[in-house]
């Protein structure tokens, strides 16, 4: 029986090489972004036919639950990803930063629970289902000039756990993805080095492995992992000496 799964944030990066990393299996997916041309030139290239194409602002709850109940009218959706996300430097003291602040907390956080919400009671009732969600190894300390994407990151881990533990009963599994430093549009603004920088396809791959088993968390590159295990123990002293002198991410222009 073929899969369907849907997908947001696929008109780029980690969303888009996880659509093709579907589809090569034989799935059919609902792909959901906000950028039309570049939404359409990713299913253009996709092997299969049936994927449905929603161009949507995550922001946009109603349109987000939309688009998710008319992928549902097609059938059972096995899996779903709440890939959007936005990434970009703030500092509080810049008071037009507040917006940038909003807008990510929006994408990368609201929009996660509003990507899930039309999807869980049909989950629940088939007794299987895989809700995804994408974290990030910025979660694990905040990092300066990125306190809006260690935040959102850090509150999608949370939540996603939260949630798993709500669904642990029902056959319905919930998957944190926390990518490392993955070669896609929005880590080609970073002017810092990204150690164990892996390209996304190999990214997808793993990822998808870690959805099929269901695992509640999962780190890729797995040396990433490890990394995270080692500044969770790494005193708040230590961390802030080594911290303050790394490169800052780019405020918006």
């Amino acid at each position: 029986m073929t899969s369907r799964v849907f997908i947001t944030g696929a008109s780029s990066g980690i969303g888009a090489a996880l659509a093709l990393a579907y589809a090569q299996r034989g799935a059919q997916l609902g792909l959901l972004g906000r950028r039309s041309q570049a939404l359409q030139a990713v299913v253009d290239s996709l092997p299969g036919t049936g994927h449905l194409v929603y161009v949507v602002d995550v922001r946009d709850r109603a349109a987000l639950h939309a688009a998710a109940a008319d992928f549902l009218a097609g059938g059972p959706v096995d899996v779903v990803i709440a890939s959007a996300g936005i990434s970009v430097g703030t500092l509080t003291e810049e008071l037009e930063d507040y917006r940038v602040f909003e807008a990510i907390i929006a994408t990368n956080l609201n929009a996660t629970v509003a990507t899930f919400e039309p999807f869980v009671a049909a989950m629940k009732q088939r007794g299987q289902g895989r809700l995804v969600g994408v974290a990030s190894v910025a979660a694990v300390r905040g990092l300066p000039g990125a306190g809006a994407y260690s935040a959102s990151k850090a509150a999608v881990r949370a939540y996603c756990e939260s949630l798993r533990v709500e669904l642990s009963q029902t056959g319905v599994k919930v998957v944190t993805v926390v990518p490392g430093f993955i070669k896609t549009p929005m880590t080609r603004q970073n002017p810092y080095k990204m150690p164990f920088l892996m390209p996304v396809d190999q990214f997808a791959a793993a990822a998808t492995r870690a959805i099929d088993r269901g695992v509640s968390y999962t780190v890729i590159p797995w040396q990433m992992g490890w990394v995270a295990r080692l500044l969770r123990l790494v005193p708040d002293r230590l961390y802030d000496y080594f911290a303050v002198r790394r490169e800052r991410k780019p405020r918006q222009s």
